[in-house]
């Protein structure tokens, strides 16, 4: 077993170590990171002063706006359901649980891409309605209202599944004792249910903070056509320049680092010293809030949440790629004869470019699928089933990722394997390594916590009766575990196929993956090829949500 900690040790520091190195030499250096250019001396502080310029500074502006409004709205929406759910009659509680997390299946950009097609300023499908009826009113999703209407929305369903668990695992009896002694229902549920959820709720939103601040797809698609910059939209524009600032790019990266470790820290700070503990040895069943007529308010205000966030936008991709012009002058007159083909939604089908991209797509997340969950299993089992030396450590590694924000990895890989000698990049190997990295710590959290669940007693009885320790892994703990290991499995496969910022920096013309060639059409202006494009790509995630959801997959965390 030492041996094999040894070889985890080293392949996690390779993967996820040296990545960051580079992108930290790279701002502290006034040449990039390539041959012949490593060296202490080139090391300079020269080029952090780029980060005090103002163009700058109003970028890491609108990014912690954004990220602050964003994620307050997605704590308001997700908290909203999961009470709904766990505490109150609302009517229509399956349809509840469904519409919560559905949202999660549709990828952040394809997302923005179907809302810049809802709500553009001037050929908007919901503007283009608007005069249709006369109404004088302009929605526009360009902006920075309509970054954090849709970035909040779409995160929401990750603050409904903290603390729609946290609910269910809580102990009622707290519940109980505060209207016994005369608290109201909403009392209650306001001092002792929501404080009690503190971490789940803290957890949650500063999560949703850290995933909106780095989000890079939404702001290109929405932020770049209203003119607004984000941290990760200037780290993405100096890469793209000519000739490339990665320097001034690996600067603001690490700023964006820093932000992310800084918020860390506080969350641990703020849930530091109290105790949370809800969940004791007997429990009973919660008292249910009686909504009154007030529950069908609450059913139509999920409804309209599920329209929002999934029946508009699906119905956006359909309609335009449906459409026999690019341009939709008139809502009401958009289904006379012969306006509604078809031809363009079907076209990606006989497309040898989207084909290839889709068979890229399919290769690489199946082989990030595979990888990335024996590594997990690996990590999980030398931290969790031994007592080696330095096992946190490895714990420490695997997560790390987390706090490293998915364009910054994508900057350190790019000049990691532009030097490594190793002719990996330019294929569609690089890719998996990519995924792989970024996605470690949700494999390492959904495999660590299915063994837990595994008693280590059948293993070392198998070990006591003969079995050397590999065979009494491949016969007694993985088979034990096989609905956790195919759970991670799927998990990988999923968050794989919705990945878009990591390979941007990474791909050439022959490793074109799907979620690139979206992003390619529609940077190119191509919005019915982006939009059926975008059609069947929430069909394949959906198809893969469905066979998730045989594997015991609850969610995307």
């Amino acid at each position: 077993m030492r041996i094999a900690g040894i070889v985890a040790a080293v392949v996690l520091i390779g993967l996820v170590g040296i990545p960051i190195l580079f992108v930290l030499f790279a701002a502290l250096s006034d040449v990039l990171p390539r041959p012949g250019n490593i060296s202490l001396a080139n090391l300079s502080l020269e080029t952090i002063g780029n980060i005090i310029r103002g163009s700058t500074l109003n970028a890491a502006k609108n990014s912690l706006l954004i990220a602050f409004g964003s994620s307050l709205v997605a704590l308001v929406i997700g908290t909203l359901l999961a009470v709904l759910l766990a505490r109150t009659n609302v009517p229509g509680r399956k349809f509840l649980r469904v519409a919560g997390v559905a949202p999660m299946f549709i990828p952040a950009f394809v997302a923005a891409l179907s809302w810049s097609l809802l709500a553009s300023p001037q050929s908007g499908l919901l503007n283009v309605l608007l005069r249709d009826l006369g109404i004088d009113f302009t929605v526009n999703v360009y902006s920075m209202g309509g970054l954090v209407f849709v970035l909040g929305v779409y995160y929401a369903p990750y603050v409904f599944m903290f603390v729609s668990s946290a609910l269910a695992l809580m102990n009622p009896e707290l519940e109980e004792a505060s209207l016994v002694h005369g608290g109201s229902m909403f009392g209650t549920l306001r001092r002792i249910t929501l404080s009690l959820m503190t971490p789940a709720i803290v957890g949650s939103t500063f999560l949703v903070f850290i995933l909106t601040l780095e989000n890079f797809p939404v702001a290109q698609f929405l932020a770049t056509p209203g003119r607004i910059d984000t941290l990760p939209t200037f780290i993405f524009r100096y890469m793209n320049e000519s000739p490339p600032r990665g320097n001034e790019a690996a600067a603001i990266a690490v700023v964006l680092v820093l932000i992310v470790l800084a918020l860390t820290w506080v969350q641990r700070r703020i849930l530091a010293g109290r105790d949370y503990t809800t969940v004791a040895g007997k429990g009973s069943r919660s008292k249910t809030l009686d909504l009154g007529p007030w529950r069908w308010v609450a059913a139509v205000l999920v409804s309209v949440y599920f329209l929002v966030t999934v029946i508009l936008p699906v119905g956006a991709l359909l309609l335009v790629s449906s459409y026999s012009s690019p341009y939709i002058p008139s809502i009401t007159g958009m289904f006379d004869r012969g306006s509604i083909t078809g031809e363009r939604l079907f076209e990606p089908l006989t497309d040898g470019l989207t084909l290839n991209a889709m068979s890229n797509s399919a290769i690489v997340s199946v082989a990030t699928a595979a990888v990335a969950t024996f590594l997990a299993f690996a990590v999980a089992y030398l931290v969790y089933r031994t007592r080696l030396r330095g096992r946190n450590a490895l714990e420490g590694i695997a997560m790390a990722p987390v706090a490293i924000p998915a364009i910054v990895m994508g900057l350190g890989l790019l000049w990691a394997w532009l030097i490594i000698p190793i002719p990996l990049y330019g294929t569609l190997g690089i890719l998996v390594l990519a995924f792989v990295v970024t996605q470690l710590p949700q494999a390492f959290r959904s495999m660590s916590s299915s063994m837990l669940q595994v008693n280590k007693e059948l293993e070392e009885s198998a070990m006591m009766h003969g079995a050397g320790r590999f065979r009494a892994i491949a016969n007694v703990t993985a088979p034990l575990m096989r609905a956790g290991i195919g759970s991670t499995f799927m998990l990988m496969l999923m968050l794989s196929m919705r990945e878009l910022t990591v390979p941007l920096f990474l791909y050439n013309t022959n490793t074109r993956l799907l979620s690139i060639v979206i992003f390619d059409q529609y940077e190119n202006g191509s919005m019915q090829n982006a939009a059926a494009l975008g059609v069947w790509y929430v069909a394949v995630i959906g198809l893969l949500a469905i066979v998730a959801s045989r594997f015991g997959l609850k969610s995307l965390n």
